[in-house]
């Protein structure tokens, strides 16, 4: 993969991350077959895990750059969210 365009890969990337936010969009509005296609659409589960990771960072400097918390103060926050989830189950919605 190391031969692979830079721009290309980039490309893919956030189209990746942008599969992966349409798979979340789907879930929560009870489209689970509309979610499981998008999950399925992925090539392999690397590709699912890279996605899912860009669109976590993206989220969280969305996150950062709306609330003014550096990016340790937003994953100490969220690592207490989910233990508090791992302990009552994840929140309606």
């Amino acid at each position: 993969m190391g031969d692979a365009d830079p721009a290309a890969a980039a490309a893919a990337a956030f189209a990746g991350a942008q599969r992966a936010a349409g798979a979340i969009a789907a879930k929560h509005r009870g489209d689970l077959d509309g979610a499981a296609e998008l999950l399925a659409a992925f090539p392999d589960a690397d590709a699912r895990a890279h996605s899912f990771q860009l669109l976590a960072e993206l989220a969280l400097s969305i996150l950062r750059a709306q609330t003014g918390q550096s990016m340790d103060e937003l994953v100490q926050e969220l690592s207490l969210h989910i233990a508090a989830a791992a302990i009552s189950g994840p929140p309606a919605g």
